[in-house]
Parts: C-alpha cells; structure tokens; sequence
C-alpha cells in the first residue's frame, strides 16, 4: 500500500467505495458509538444524496482505489475518514488544506466527544473547540464537539 495518492471530487461510481471508507473508518475510530444506520443505508445515502448533492471529494491511491472520503457542505465540513490502513500518511492533513482553500472565510466541523484523535488533529489544524453537547441533535445521540476554524 504505497504509491502516488491524488485527491479529487468524488463521482458517482465512487459512491459505493467512498461509502465503504466510511464504514471502515468509522468502524476502527468509534468502536463505541452506536451507528442508527445498517452498512446498506450508509451506501445508499452516499450513492442518493452525499455523491449528488454535496462536494465530495475521495483520495485515491494508484493501485489501492479510494482510500478516503470528506465531504463539505457550504461551510461545514460534515465528513472526513480515511481507510484506518491509510492513516497517519497526511492524506488527512491534505484533504484539511483542501477544505480551507475551498472555503477560505472559514469552516466549521462536529465531532464526537470520545474521538480524541480527532480533537488533536483538527486542533493542529488550527480549529477551535467552541461548543459541546449531550448529542440529542444527532442522529447516534453520542455527545459531540463542534469546531470552528477562521483564517
């Protein structure tokens, strides 16, 4: 698993892949929140709504297919994952830089409270915590952090 990782928006015969990132990922990182989601209804909403409607961007690998996903929405940065073997390699810290130069005014992001790799790596980006919850406004009810990032 080496090799030239190229970043790019995502199309639609990526959905399943990117889909799959996802579970991977989210698998490995919260081995503890539970998902309200089946695997077939995170793929479907990647193929129906994810791939079509938001920016969605995959990194994928020469020889190794798509091995990350992040997704912006206007301001926010609602998913970021990597394959949990792709980790540690900076395709996170690109896809970062990425989401900063394609919403240069600022971004902002959730995530869970018992991610605490995710706290470091977005506050080595640069992110502020500035809220937390109890998580009733997700759809895991896992207390969250929302984060802020402004140039």
């Amino acid at each position: 698993m080496t090799g030239t990782v190229v970043l790019r928006r995502a199309a639609p015969a990526d959905a399943r892949a990117a889909a799959d990132v996802w579970l991977r990922s989210f698998r490995a990182a919260l081995p503890t929140v539970v998902r309200p989601r089946s695997d077939d209804d995170v793929r479907e909403h990647f193929r129906d709504v994810v791939v079509p409607a938001r920016e969605t961007w995959v990194a994928e690998a020469a020889g190794g297919g798509i091995v990350g996903v992040m997704v912006l929405h206007e301001e926010e940065l609602s998913q970021l994952y990597l394959d949990p073997a792709w980790r540690g390699r900076g395709i996170g810290d690109r896809f970062v830089a990425l989401a900063k130069e394609r919403s240069p005014g600022g971004l902002t992001l959730w995530t869970f409270q018992v991610n605490k790799p995710a706290h470091r790596f977005y506050e080595r980006h640069g992110f502020t915590a500035v809220e937390s919850t109890d998580g009733s406004g997700n759809e895991e009810r896992e207390p969250d952090v929302r984060y802020v990032w402004r140039p």
